[in-house]
């Protein structure tokens, strides 16, 4: 997948670097600022008890 990706990005290889670079902060800021707050309600984490025994 990854070479699929390297071969089809334009230019030399400094460009296709920074190319990457951008794909790669782009795909990390989907998740963060999207999918995980989205996901985040659907989670069972915050659904934490401690019970006295």
């Amino acid at each position: 997948m990854y070479s699929w990706i390297w071969r089809h990005l334009p230019g030399p290889v400094a460009a296709k670097l920074v190319l990457a670079a951008i794909l790669v902060l782009a795909v990390v800021a989907l998740l963060l600022f999207v999918v995980f707050p989205w996901l985040d309600p659907l989670l069972p984490f915050n659904q934490v008890s401690v019970t006295g025994g």
